[in-house]
């Protein structure tokens, strides 16, 4: 048995999102700005899939949904739009363990002498919020911070934020690529003005994803073209992307509630069973979570070798740390939460879908506890070798 324990890097499409997709491909194959039947017909499918994302994010209409090609994307075009249509405001407040989406983007903004205060989290990963209250000031063009982290889970305020970001005048934008479909979400009670999401991240497919834009902001668009999206994001649409993202959105919606709760119960099962054998802890703030994210920081042990073994037993993990010119180093994420140094580097990531079973769970549970103890042996053994006795002798 096979298992993937994978989802905030990708999940599997859902059967149910390809078949609602493969007749774009051959039979309804027409361009929705055209004006005849074939058109008419994609523009009526792309018309739908709008309505079922606005209804998974609680969107008052359907025109503050513009299609992208994902995450990224949305990132990119929320950001450098806010920092040309907020005159006089020419800054950015973000945190430290956003996703490389925002924090590439405004390294590389820096080196256009734009100013990002970045806002430090404690060692269960929680934001400073009084340190973002105090970031924000007249020149403040927006404030970007991620509804839930795609490496411990932690949800952050992000409505409380939008508040605060709206009474200094500044737009608020949030990455919610790891909440969408996990967490309820209703925008048109909240003060968030624009929102990232991608299809890949909740059954749908990749290369197709979506921004948010609140009814009445100020936007420019990032790719300039035809008068697709109501002329704010260029390009022929990827139809067939856009049939699955609102399939995938549908379905999310329709086992959101139910789904909360059985993934959660089996991602607390696997801790509990983990905590048990010693040794480990788990990071993150518990209480404040996405019902689906696991990560454990197994003391004195490296999560690669963790993974590797996982990987050769069946087991898709992830590393709570990233590859780096050449040589293993901690992830942001984890440095910004000043985990202790026995801690660090023995971080692993699990997470689970809506399609994890309770046997594929005990079965990880049983193969990494046999996992840990080895590498543990291992360990000891090399920080005690057994001396030779022909060399012991004088």
């Amino acid at each position: 048995m096979s298992v993937y324990l994978d989802n905030n890097a990708t999940t599997r499409t859902d059967p149910c999102v390809v078949e609602a997709m493969l007749p774009f491909f051959t039979e309804q194959f027409g361009n929705a700005s055209s004006a005849h039947a074939f058109g008419n017909k994609i523009a009526g499918a792309v018309k739908q899939a709008r309505r079922s994302l606005k209804a998974l994010l609680g969107a008052a209409y359907d025109h503050e949904i513009v299609f992208t090609s994902g995450g990224t994307e949305s990132n990119n075009a929320a950001i450098l739009s806010a920092l040309v249509t907020q005159e006089g405001r020419d800054e950015i407040v973000t945190t430290s363990v956003e996703h490389q989406a925002i924090l590439a983007l405004v390294k590389e903004l820096a080196t256009r002498g734009v100013k990002t205060h970045l806002i430090p989290v404690d060692s269960r990963g929680r934001l400073d919020v009084e340190a973002f209250r105090w970031a924000l000031g007249p020149r403040t063009a927006v404030a970007s911070v991620m509804w839930a982290n795609n490496e411990t889970g932690n949800i952050f305020p992000v409505e409380d934020l939008a508040r605060m970001a709206r009474a200094s005048g500044a737009l608020f934008h949030t990455d919610a690529v790891q909440a969408i479909g996990r967490v309820p979400i209703d925008l048109k009670v909240s003060d968030i003005d624009m929102l990232s999401m991608s299809a890949h991240k909740l059954h749908g497919p990749k290369g197709v994803g979506a921004l948010y834009l609140r009814k009445g902001t100020k936007f420019r668009p990032l790719i300039w073209g035809g008068a697709q999206e109501r002329r704010r994001r260029g390009g022929t649409e990827n139809v067939p992307g856009i049939v699955g993202l609102g399939k995938a959105a549908k379905l999310a919606a329709e086992r959101l509630e139910a789904e909360r709760v059985r993934v959660g119960a089996l991602r607390d099962r696997l801790e509990q069973a983990m905590l048990q054998n010693g040794h480990c802890m788990v990071l993150g703030d518990v209480s404040c979570r996405l019902p689906n994210t696991a990560n454990i920081a197994f003391e004195h042990l490296e999560g690669e070798a963790i993974v590797h073994h996982l990987n050769r037993a069946g087991i898709a993990a992830s590393l709570g740390s990233a590859c780096s010119s050449g040589s293993m180093e901690p992830s942001h994420v984890l440095s910004a939460m000043n985990l202790p140094a026995r801690s660090l580097r023995g971080a692993v990531r699990f997470s689970l879908s809506h399609e994890t079973a309770v046997e594929e769970i005990d079965l990880v549970i049983r193969t990494l506890s046999d996992i840990v103890a080895h590498l543990r042996a291992m360990s000891r053994e090399r920080a005690n070798p057994i001396s030779d006795p022909a060399h012991s002798r004088s």
